[in-house]
């Protein structure tokens, strides 16, 4: 092939990646790759990319493959191509072969084989970041996998307890008991917790009915948040960490203190354990009502690719 055929397939490859275009950028790369010499100065670049363009696909086998290939084709350790090599090999459960990368990226992991159990602090998780983008903290048990501990709306298809896996590179931060933590964007659910979501909408008379809610332990119950006090809908920008100011934030003086009427999540094994949990906190105070519980059986939802998802908004825009 010519040098001007070669410099035309290199243009629209990255153009492919970037439009974006997954699948063509992973052809295009291929193509590449299938042209040029192995000693080619580019070739662990288009390694690099063809397996960055499969780990948001998530082609897990043919990322991996990509991003060791990467590694192999450098006379330096490239820590880019080590972590997505990492969470490909965690995708597929190949602990082997996630323990060697992350060892490569100079990373202390506790065990010495098999999965990675181990306490890597708090995050905050996107779920969905190509579409409704919600965030919710979660306990990282890896290095990229971590198991969400709020509540997610139904709408997301998550449940409390899931354990997801997580992109490496951290497109935000979020505040979480006086400190900063970083929000990382999503990529699969690896496995489905115990608990289903229900959303309740109840009256708690005072902050303290709801508190008492939030601190139920019943039997059956995974965990019950006041989403009344919990969600909150953010900007784009807001989202990602980027500090901005809205015109509508203005605190208003006749905002009442406390909103009676609550919209609650629960976290239950089934309706049952749920409703045995409301029955009882109704009936321990004064004033407390029930008055509806909804069940939604939601799938996660596959990843768009009609926006560059996996990139945090440029500050200077």
């Amino acid at each position: 092939m010519h040098d001007a055929d070669l410099e035309a397939l290199h243009a629209a490859a990255y153009e492919a990646f970037e439009r974006p275009d997954l699948a063509a950028a992973v052809e295009r790369f291929e193509d590449l790759l299938a042209r040029v010499d192995d000693d080619d100065a580019d070739r662990p670049a288009y390694h690099y990319m063809a397996g960055l363009a499969c780990k948001y696909l998530g082609r897990w086998k043919e990322s991996l493959a990509h991003n060791l290939a990467s590694l192999a084709h450098r006379d330096e350790v490239d820590e880019a191509s080590a972590w997505n090599a990492g969470i490909a090999a965690t995708a597929l459960g190949d602990w082997g072969a996630a323990r060697r990368a992350w060892a490569t990226a100079g990373l202390q992991l506790p065990g010495g084989e098999g999965p990675i159990d181990g306490d890597f602090g708090v995050c905050s998780v996107r779920l969905n970041p190509s579409g409704n983008g919600e965030t919710v903290f979660a306990d990282r048990i890896d290095v990229v996998r971590a198991r969400i501990a709020n509540i997610p709306l139904p709408v997301s298809g998550f449940a409390f307890g899931d354990i997801v896996l997580h992109d490496g590179a951290a497109t935000g931060r979020r505040s979480h008991r006086g400190q900063q933590v970083a929000v990382f964007n999503g990529l699969q659910r690896l496995q489905r917790s115990a608990f289903h979501t229900f959303t309740a909408f109840v009256i708690a008379p005072t902050p303290a009915d709801a508190e008492a809610l939030e601190a139920r332990q019943d039997t059956g119950l995974g965990a019950v948040e006041d989403w009344t006090r919990s969600v909150a809908t953010l900007c784009l920008r807001c989202s990602y960490g980027l500090p901005h100011q809205h015109e509508s934030n203005a605190p208003t003086r006749d905002a009442p203190a406390w909103k009676p009427m609550r919209n609650v999540g629960i976290a239950a094994v089934d309706v049952g354990a749920a409703r045995a949990a409301l029955d009882l906190w109704r009936a321990s105070g004064p004033g407390r009502v029930v008055e509806h519980i909804e069940a939604a059986v939601l799938e996660v939802a596959a990843h768009r690719y009609d926006h560059c998802w996996w990139e945090a908004p440029d500050p200077a825009e």
